[in-house]
């Protein structure tokens, strides 16, 4: 068993552990180094990667330390090989990726200028050699347009330029159309398509209809607006040659957003022509924005309510809606100034308490130092009712259904269970409830004196009382239990007893 192991393993430690972890096949051109990993790696080191790259690229490297051509250009001391040329990605992997389409030519050392732009990569390029390998001398590409036959050397360059292979350049200057800002860097072809030059027309939408982002909305004189120095510059002053100049955010506003059908002169100029779809109050108050807002930006009115009505906003009113107290068009509508006209459906007093709501309330706050003085109420504060809550009272906020009796508040503390009436100031006060006094002698038409003098009060009052208290004042309405006459000399005990003591008789 430990033989089969031992042979079946020899092959893969002789391919290297390096091959065990490799990610994918080599290109094509690097595939004879598949099994020579060292060749392109150094164990734990991919900073030395691409000096062997280098090593093996050895024009590529002489370019690179010359500065020269295109990696030479374009390396920098941290550039690295992998970053642009990938490998291990399979055989037919293009790991070069060059896009002729995009590739820029200025990072070369044979910018492309004029007539050259517009050349075909194979025109310099021979098909089947590197690019590099490209001649840089006019005369290699030109040999079979030199109709002087190599008689006047290879500097070509000395008359001829790259924007036309004819001599001496044309000085446009002469002609009915001067080349100035960015038309004097322009190529002729972009104007003078298929070479023709005559009977050309010189209108700024003849070339630059498809720069034309208006559609041709705005016509054909591209010049009102546009410099020949940059197409994106304007040069339109809208303050000095329209009626209504711009202003705050309408500078940074782009042309199309009020011109929608073209230039016309007849374009209205009320706020609510454009801001239609911004206006969150519906149309209710009215087309006159700029009464509140202003150009430098929509959400910063200006309206200064306290100064212009005669209602300064105040407290919590200062963070309220316009639309919670303007319905109508302001201005228009008959609005109240009283609390009340708003406040209507907040009135927790179901109208008890009147219309003055700021009698007692604030702005700062509905529930906020509440001004109200029960003295000049029905019921003064005295006592301890000065310090108690007001919901003691007050079970809800309809302040006037609250009771004015005693008993409406203290029913559970009648010790005497109404026995003595429902009159408990009678005898109590709002000081304390254990402070009373009353006078039996003065109040009463029944004079407490001898024995009845000192007597507890629910001795002769043993029954609930709803009304006025009415007790009988005969002396066998309290003392037929201790009548020993057993009613046979009548009900007038006093005509022989006295109230000092029952046994005491005196007969009259």
């Amino acid at each position: 068993m430990m033989t089969a192991i031992t042979t079946t393993l020899e092959p893969l430690y002789a391919a290297g552990i390096e091959s065990l972890v490799m990610p994918g096949k080599l290109v094509d051109g690097h595939a004879k180094y598949e099994d020579e990993c060292s060749n392109c790696h150094q164990p734990f080191s991919k900073e030395s990667q691409a000096q062997l790259c280098r090593d093996c690229h050895e024009d590529i490297d002489r370019d690179i330390r010359d500065q020269r051509g295109y990696h030479g250009r374009t390396h920098s001391g941290e550039t690295q090989c992998r970053h642009c040329h990938t490998d291990h990605k399979g055989r037919n992997k293009d790991i070069v990726q060059l896009n002729t389409e995009t590739f820029d030519h200025d990072r070369t050392d044979y910018a492309l200028k004029g007539a050259h732009n517009t050349t075909g990569c194979g025109a310099c390029h021979a098909n089947g050699k590197k690019y590099r390998d490209a001649p840089p001398a006019c005369v290699d590409c030109h040999r079979k347009d030199d109709v002087h036959e190599e008689k006047l050397g290879d500097d070509c360059a000395q008359c001829h330029i790259e924007k036309s292979w004819k001599p001496q350049p044309f000085d446009h200057e002469d002609t009915d159309f001067p080349l100035h800002g960015k038309h004097a860097d322009i190529d002729c072809n972009s104007c003078h398509a298929g070479q023709q030059y005559r009977e050309l027309s010189t209108t700024c939408y003849s070339c630059h209809r498809l720069n034309d982002v208006h559609g041709g909305r705005y016509g054909n004189s591209c010049s009102d607006c546009h410099r020949e120095q940059d197409w994106s510059r304007i040069d339109f002053d809208h303050d000095k040659n329209t009626e209504y100049p711009l202003t705050g955010k309408h500078r940074k506003v782009q042309c199309d957003t009020c011109h929608k059908d073209g230039l016309k002169k007849d374009l209205e100029t009320e706020c609510i022509a454009c801001h239609r779809g911004d206006d969150e109050h519906r149309g209710q108050y009215g087309r006159q924005c700029n009464s509140c807002h202003v150009t430098r930006g929509w959400d910063k009115p200006v309206f200064k309510h306290d100064g212009e009505t005669g209602f300064p906003l105040l407290g919590k009113h200062t963070d309220v809606r316009c639309a919670a107290c303007h319905r109508g068009e302001p201005g228009k509508e008959n609005l109240g100034t009283k609390c009340i006209a708003c406040h209507r459906p907040d009135d927790v007093h179901a109208g008890q308490e009147g219309e003055q709501c700021e009698s007692c309330h604030r702005e700062t706050g509905w529930g906020d130092e509440i001004r109200f003085d029960h003295d000049l109420a029905r019921f003064p504060l005295i006592g301890m009712h000065a310090v108690a809550p007001c919901e003691e009272c007050h079970l809800s906020a309809a302040f006037q259904d609250a009771k004015l009796e005693c008993l409406a508040c203290h029913r559970t503390d009648d010790v005497h269970k109404q026995k003595l009436g429902k009159e408990c100031a009678d005898c109590h006060n709002p000081n304390a409830w254990s402070l009373w006094e009353f006078d039996h002698n003065a109040h009463t038409k029944f004079q407490l004196d001898g024995g009845h003098e000192g007597i507890d009060c629910l001795a002769c009052h043993t029954r609930p009382v709803t009304g006025e208290i009415s007790l009988p004042s005969s002396c066998v309405a309290c003392h037929r239990q201790d009548d020993i006459h057993d009613g046979n000399f009548g009900r007038y005990c006093n005509q022989c007893h006295n109230s000092t003591a029952f046994d005491e008789v005196e007969i009259r």
